[in-house]
């Protein structure tokens, strides 16, 4: 199989090892992946205000490149990336007057986008693809017992329209992991946003969610906690590192990347996670359940 591909900003600095683990395991399922030759940052944030079209300029040219590619389908891996593609191409769509300013905004050599021609694919739902038998095959490491505790967030449930599993009860990471030995915990606040950009101005709320979302995890009994988001990846992981600091009794959770944890089931050298980007330093429970 080959598929177009939008990497976006993130997956180029902070989540270096999201990227090289996610196209790792993908070439293991003969997926071949095609980084598209030309593409711009996703825009960040789906513009709410119904008239500011200029924040549609970015993620709908970077659709047009990958219509242009030939290809009919574009993966991403970032779930904000995710969410603001899909959503933009949504709304070109559905709203024929929008796609014409649109479009109007683009250069004259470039081609005009309609807004149905790409189907954007989260890794997540190109990995419930591949039949579970195909998984079972390259797992090579086993564990007696690993918890684990799948987040989501919100980028990649909300809204409804572009959710790519139940925005209540999402079960993809829950299926891929049973299915390579592991046991994941159910914990309320799998589905809480993890207080997003506020980071930048409004870290008190931020680490509240922090708190919230991993003292319910380690409640549940999980190990660690697996997601697909850079931004939560960071906000998780980063900001337990402040609340341990302030306060001694707080119980800190490595922070995964799915793919990072299934590269290490798949017998891929561990090097490739980079556990240096870490601020929860995983090695200490990875070296105690056998994974590295």
């Amino acid at each position: 199989m080959e598929i177009s591909y939008f990497s976006g900003c993130t997956l180029k600095m902070l989540g270096k090892n999201f990227e090289k683990t996610a196209l790792t395991v993908l070439n293991k399922f003969d997926i071949n992946v095609m980084e598209l030759k030309e593409w711009y940052c996703c825009g960040v944030v789906f513009s709410l205000s119904s008239d500011n079209l200029m924040h549609q300029l970015a993620p709908i040219r970077s659709l047009i490149k990958a219509k242009e590619s030939g290809n009919k389908r574009l993966l991403t891996l970032c779930s904000m990336c995710y969410n603001t593609l899909k959503r933009a191409s949504l709304l070109v769509s559905n709203d024929e007057e929008k796609r014409k300013k649109i479009n109007d905004f683009m250069y004259k050599e470039e081609t005009e986008f309609k807004g149905d021609e790409i189907e954007i694919v989260h890794i997540l739902k190109l990995i419930e693809e591949i039949n579970i038998d195909k998984i079972k095959k390259k797992i090579i490491k086993k564990v007696d017992v690993l918890k684990i505790a799948p987040y989501y967030g919100c980028l990649l449930l909300r809204p409804k329209e572009i959710a790519i599993d139940s925005p209540e009860l999402p079960s993809i990471m829950e299926k891929i992991f049973e299915a390579v030995g592991c046991e994941s915990v159910y914990f309320p606040f799998k589905t809480e946003c993890c207080g997003s950009y506020q980071i930048v101005n409004e870290k008190k709320i931020v680490m509240e969610q922090t708190k919230k979302i991993i003292t319910s995890a380690r409640k549940n009994g999980a190990d660690l906690v697996v997601l697909s988001c850079p931004l939560c990846a960071y906000n998780l992981d980063s900001v337990q590192k402040e609340i341990k600091e302030k306060e001694a009794d707080f119980e800190t959770t490595p922070i995964f990347y799915f793919t990072q944890l299934l590269a290490l089931f798949m017998g891929i050298d561990p090097a490739i996670n980079d556990f240096s980007l870490h601020c929860i330093n995983p090695r200490p429970m990875l070296e105690e359940k056998g994974l590295i």
